[in-house]
């Protein structure tokens, strides 16, 4: 049965799920958090003691950016990804984001690691909050309101779905890029304008913003030569994003690569999403 938890870093969506587990009754220790004010008795002195007696142990989203240390933007601790997870040999480890090389290191460490960013009704609620946070961006960067504007979304994944919503329901005008001929289908559907990869590039210089989910580049050097000079392009996909940033720099368009919106625009509502996902993950855990 869990009932401690350690947590080790992260962004304010940690700060406020720490209080959140508390109330579930979750005996909950934190360490490189010391500058969170809002976490008053949970403040270990070391990792060694944090992890002691944990049940659980709680990383960050992402758990790195370097690739190397923990993300542990409210301390001054820095903190290796690989002395981190040599802490907790024989643990559960719960973080976001987790590259393939952590895995490699825990190979022969018993340790159990579940990236909670794979997890569906994650994903899922974190796309309304990646959302809405283009949504402020655009609005916030573009002298024109969104209703009557022309806007591309590219990719029709989750966040694609929600988004175009969001933004056909507030009036612009919506043209949705997928490969698909069911995504197309659908989109279509939807009563959204479908664009078809293979005609983006004819298409790109109608639109006002872009904003791009594909977690790969599709904004090349030669794509970009057809957006519009006054246009705005909005990035929201991870690392390497979906936007050729030296060239997008280059050609004077304006840009702005948008990672971890949810965490930024709405920590309490992710906060509350990745409790929610957090409590269903500890139940298969415990029936395991």
């Amino acid at each position: 049965m869990i009932k401690n938890v350690a947590v080790i870093g992260g962004d304010l969506r940690i700060v406020k799920l720490v209080e959140m587990l508390k109330k579930e009754n979750y005996s909950v220790k934190t360490f490189a958090l010391e500058k969170a004010i809002e976490i008053v008795d949970t403040k270990t002195a070391s990792l060694d003691e944090c992890v002691k007696d944990a049940d659980i142990v709680l990383g960050p989203l992402p758990l790195s950016s370097s690739g190397r240390f923990v993300n542990t933007p409210f301390s001054s601790e820095k903190i290796q990804v690989e002395e981190l997870i040599n802490k907790i040999g024989g643990k559960t480890f719960i973080a976001g984001s987790i590259k393939p090389e952590v895995y490699e290191i825990a190979e022969d460490k018993d340790i159990t690691i579940l990236d909670i960013i794979k997890r569906e009704e994650l994903a899922v609620l974190n796309a309304i909050s990646t959302a809405e946070g283009a949504i402020q961006i655009a609005i916030n960067e573009t002298p024109k309101n969104l209703h009557g504007n022309n806007v591309l979304v590219l990719g029709f994944g989750r966040i694609g779905k929600v988004l175009s919503k969001m933004l056909d329901g507030i009036g612009a005008k919506v043209a949705c890029e997928a490969r698909k001929t069911t995504d197309l289908a659908w989109i279509k559907a939807y009563g959204y304008e479908p664009i078809n990869l293979i005609e983006l590039k004819e298409n790109l210089n109608r639109f006002d913003i872009i904003i791009n989910t594909i977690p790969y580049v599709v904004l090349d050097r030669e794509m970009l030569k057809e957006v519009k000079k006054d246009a705005l392009i909005i990035d929201l996909a991870s690392t390497p994003g979906g936007v050729d940033k030296q060239a997008v720099k280059e050609l004077g368009i304006k840009f702005n690569w948008a990672l971890s919106l949810p965490g930024k625009v709405s920590p309490v509502t992710s906060a509350e999403f990745m409790k929610e996902t957090l409590l269903n993950m500890f139940k298969e855990i415990n029936n395991d």
